[in-house]
């Protein structure tokens, strides 16, 4: 339970952090970045920080979470996500954050684009909190937190920069926009699918 916990925390500051920020500023990756870089600094110890449906499943690829553990994880996460961006609607209006499409990206291209980067999303994390080089090290938050900062710069006006079912989700239930939903579900999903098998056979020890 205090995994479930601290994985609701975590998720609920994101969302919530791009729920007031997107859109609104020209800076909101630098601080959807900060917050998911300070959460899993708060809570890397306890729960091992996903705080995405997308790396739980990248996790579960790579054997370190069982599956009935990665079902309480992804559905802590979906319900803090929806949660907090009922809070951000309440805080600011309908005019809160929820990731969409560009209007010049076609579905192929904002699909795509949530591929590649929750790739390099699930990769980072997988090389930089899991690979055994790398135990105890002290940088993995900064790694992931950058990482979502750098995609969110790069892809955020291809896809909406969601990278993260939780993220995808919760606000565009709580806008009743349901269309680009698919999107932040399979796109994220494919490309964490795909970083985990990548890192088994660019590291096979750390897969044994």
């Amino acid at each position: 339970m205090n995994k479930l916990l601290v994985e609701a925390i975590g998720t609920f500051f994101l969302v919530l952090t791009v729920g007031l920020t997107a859109g609104k500023t020209d800076f909101a990756p630098l601080a959807i970045g900060a917050s998911l870089m300070i959460m899993v600094y708060a809570g890397g110890h306890i729960s091992g920080a996903h705080y995405n449906p997308a790396v739980t499943l990248g996790l579960l690829i790579r054997k370190k979470i069982g599956v009935g553990e990665a079902a309480g994880y992804i559905s802590s996460q979906i319900v803090a996500g929806t949660v907090a961006a009922l809070i951000a609607q309440f805080l600011i209006g309908p005019s809160f954050g929820a990731p969409s499409p560009g209007a010049e990206s076609s579905v192929g291209q904002a699909v795509l684009n949530e591929v590649l980067f929750t790739f390099a999303l699930v990769w980072v994390v997988l090389n930089s909190a899991t690979a055994k080089a790398n135990e105890g090290n002290s940088f993995y938050g900064l790694a992931i937190g950058f990482t979502v900062v750098v995609a969110a710069f790069a892809g955020g006006g291809i896809s909406g920069g969601a990278y993260n079912p939780a993220v995808g989700l919760g606000p565009n239930l709580v806008k009743s926009n349901f269309a680009p939903i698919w999107i932040y579900l399979v796109g994220p999903c494919v490309g964490a699918v795909l970083a985990a098998l990548s890192f088994q056979v660019a590291s096979p020890t750390d897969s044994q």
